[in-house]
């Protein structure tokens, strides 16, 4: 089935490890179980999630670049992995959704971690920042993408 809108989920490096990568600091979902929950929620909101991992910064940037024209293109949930905190070029790239809003996520509280993980390039893009809510970040990401597109205003 073919849906008009489109969410498009982004995770950087290590983020295909989880569930088994420092399971205390991320939980014991894995990422195909984070993805399979978007991608039902998004279908019974008639909503494709688009989902993609890379350990390659390029890759992302590619993918990034690919939905620069894309009109259906309601929203763009990140969780850029450690490269949150060195990527000039993806933040960059992010630059080009101009009037679509970005959710950032991070499954841990980055600001309970080393200070290096307390700088982020993408925040000041960001629509909203998520981080420390383990994957429900990625849940309530998408439910805020979902609720605005279809005309929920908060009072």
């Amino acid at each position: 089935m073919k849906f008009q809108q489109t969410v498009l989920v982004l995770n950087g490096p290590n983020l295909n490890k989880l569930g088994t990568r420092e399971p205390d600091v991320y939980g014991n979902s894995t990422l195909a179980e984070i993805n399979a929950e978007l991608a039902s929620m998004g279908e019974k909101n008639k909503v494709h999630v688009e989902c993609f991992q890379s350990n390659h910064e390029g890759e992302i940037i590619d993918k990034i670049h690919s939905y620069s024209d894309n009109a259906d293109l309601i929203g763009v949930i990140i969780n850029a992995g450690a490269l949150t905190h060195t990527s000039i070029a993806i933040k960059d790239a992010l630059l080009i959704f101009k009037e679509v809003p970005i959710i950032e996520v991070h499954l841990s509280n980055i600001y309970k971690r080393e200070k290096e993980r307390h700088f982020s390039y993408i925040s000041n893009l960001a629509t909203a920042v998520i981080c420390g809510l383990n994957f429900h970040g990625y849940i309530y990401a998408l439910q805020y993408l979902i609720q605005v597109e279809n005309g929920f205003k908060e009072s």
